[in-house]
């Protein structure tokens, strides 16, 4: 059973996570669908954009779903969910055209790296992010500590990462974390089919072309040694016993 709900039209490919009685949290049967669904359409000849969202207004994405990931516990485990899951954010990372996300609630801990692994992000104003990793005594493991650092700055990004706050929309928009804000009382699906509704009227091989420069600089080649520092790092903290502390503590029976 599917998880994504997903529509194309005039250009515009709209995936949205649907399982808001998780908050949207993504397994790794939605990742590899997300991969597969972003595939399956990157070569459309009138593709122009993608939007990345997720059902109801409560959350985009809470994060990785952690029963999911329970048996992930030793380094080899880890290292391998965390190729497949970078694997997965890869697909929009790449994908041929601009990505958006559009942030209609929360996006914390994976849910976060989705949103940055996107090109763009467009949120509602109740929305709020949260590189929230180290609350479970763990790091990002989806390349989105490089991303968030290449969008707010060194500094900033560290101070995130290490705080793991949750921080509001306006602030997001400030620091360069989020591209626009819906005003109070506007919804988010008309305030962002403004934001898209120039860069839609661009031929399809124009925007292509405009992604693949955008591309050059966001995969220099230095990335790849701050990927492997970043997954080494993950695998460490993931199969630390803190971690898994952290976690088992949040999943006790009641």
């Amino acid at each position: 059973m599917t998880h994504l709900l997903r529509a194309y039209e005039r250009g515009v490919l709209r995936v949205t996570v649907n399982r808001p009685a998780k908050r949207n949290a993504v397994s790794r049967e939605v990742l590899r669908e997300l991969k597969a669904v972003l595939r399956a359409h990157a070569g459309l000849d009138d593709l122009r954009l993608a939007v990345l969202g997720g059902a109801g207004e409560i959350a985009f994405c809470a994060g990785a779903d952690l029963v999911d990931l329970a048996e992930v516990r030793d380094a080899e485990a880890a290292e391998a969910f965390a190729a497949e899951a970078t694997g997965a954010l890869d697909a929009i990372r790449l994908f041929p055209v601009p990505t958006v996300a559009a942030l209609n609630g929360v996006a914390l801990g994976g849910g976060a790296e989705l949103a940055v692994a996107c090109d763009m992000r467009v949120a509602a104003a109740h929305a709020r992010i949260g590189f929230v990793h180290a609350q479970l005594n763990t790091s990002t493991a989806w390349g989105g500590g490089p991303d968030l650092a290449r969008l707010v700055g060194y500094a900033k990004a560290m101070e995130l990462l290490a705080s793991a706050r949750t921080i509001d929309a306006d602030e997001a928009r400030a620091i360069g974390l989020v591209n626009e804000v819906a005003p109070a009382g506007t919804g988010l699906v008309d305030f962002l089919d403004r934001f898209l509704e120039p860069m839609a009227a661009r031929p399809s091989h124009v925007l292509r072309a405009l992604k693949a420069q955008v591309l050059a600089e966001r995969f220099a080649q230095a990335i790849d040694l701050r990927r492997a520092a970043e997954r080494e790092q993950f695998v460490r903290t993931w199969t630390d016993p803190a971690r898994l502390a952290a976690t088992d503590d949040r999943f006790k029976p009641s």
